[in-house]
């Protein structure tokens, strides 16, 4: 009997985004574990130009890279759309936008090559938060209080009312109207960002003034939330329809909030499994997890992202449908404590793929 031949799969990485250098960790970390009698591997890293390069060296000298060191060993791919064509299934590792948004499942889509992860809507749903938001509401998971604008043109601002009615501002008015909603201390988010990048806190009106104009930098649309005083925590799940949540994992983050530095720089920051709440909270989560995923209508994995007030109460936060896979990430390592192993959590992706 002949042996059974290999599945070609891409493992696509870099991109784009602004989190550009963390996926490239992922990717290096995934494509050292992928079995290699099993698949045959087409590493392709995404320059952060959005050219396409077949990664040519040594997978094992991958994996000693760190958040933003070079990648070398790499030839230009002239034609992406013969080069992908070659392949059974991709493994989009990329994070932020052009990757976790549904632009690259899309591409996929049309050469109708199947993918690990969520399809084009769930991913472009996620990535933005003011309509990840809508839909969360519409699924009845408590949440911070926010509202969302729109940057228009001179030093206006459209403002977003809860039946979309769009109200035109200027900022003296907007920071008041925002004020009087939420109560100061607020968030202020780029929309459609990804990671923790472009974010503030502002506990005055001056500081939301600067906030605004900040996020406004990385996106035109701004959500704008209220503080929640509680920690961070966070749940993995992983099937399609028939979805499973790992346990509750948290973030004791070395900064008052979770930046991109406090994130990959800063040492400091570190993830506790399980987390130190109680069985029931931590229950609660993983029921409310695989509901937002439903909700977004999520295929493949995901990162749901909560926050427990100080009264035990669950405030569900965002998904990430391409959470970060590195050997010390807090998806792989999640369901490496509920008793799978990372190799094997790769073969489950890619046959729900």
């Amino acid at each position: 009997r002949r042996k059974m031949s290999k599945l070609s799969l891409a493992v696509i990485f870099g991109g784009m985004s602004t989190e550009h250098d963390v996926s490239v960790v992922s990717g290096a970390s995934i494509l050292n574990n992928l079995d290699k009698e099993k698949y045959d591997i087409f590493p392709i890293y995404i320059d952060q130009d959005g050219n396409w390069h077949k990664y040519v060296g040594d997978i094992t000298n991958l994996s000693k890279l760190h958040v933003g060191d070079k990648i070398s060993n790499i030839d230009k791919i002239d034609n992406p759309i013969d080069y992908l064509r070659k392949c059974d299934v991709a493994f989009p590792v990329l994070h932020g936008l052009y990757g976790e948004d549904g632009t690259i499942q899309g591409l996929l889509e049309l050469l109708k090559i199947k993918y690990v992860g969520c399809k084009v809507l769930a991913s472009s749903l996620a990535m933005d938060k003011a309509y990840a938001k809508i839909i969360f509401e519409k699924a009845g998971l408590k949440q911070a209080k926010y509202v969302y604008i729109y940057k228009a043109d001179n030093e206006k601002y459209e403002f977003i009312e809860d039946n979309f009615d769009i109200k035109f501002m200027d900022m003296d008015s907007l920071t008041e109207k925002v004020i009087e909603k939420l109560s100061l201390p607020v968030f202020v988010k780029p929309s459609n960002s990804g990671s923790s990048v472009g974010i503030k806190k502002a506990t005055t009106k001056e500081e939301l003034k600067e906030a605004i104009i900040y996020a406004g930098k990385y996106d035109d649309k701004i959500v704008i939330e209220e503080q929640i005083v509680g920690h961070e925590v966070e749940c993995a799940v992983l099937g399609n329809r028939d979805v499973v949540a790992s346990g509750v994992g948290e973030i004791k983050s070395a900064e008052s909030y979770y930046t991109f530095d406090a994130k990959y720089n800063n040492s400091e920051s570190r993830t506790v499994i399980p987390a130190e709440i109680p069985e029931e909270v931590a229950e609660k989560i993983r029921k409310q997890a695989v509901k937002a995923f439903k909700a977004i209508d999520g295929k493949g994995l995901a990162r749901v992202d909560f926050f427990v007030g100080n009264n035990e109460e669950i405030y569900i936060n965002e998904i990430n449908t391409m959470p970060g896979f590195t050997q010390i990430s807090m998806y792989p390592k999640l369901f490496e404590a509920a008793g799978i192993s990372y190799k094997e959590l790769l073969n489950k992706l890619i046959e729900l793929a």
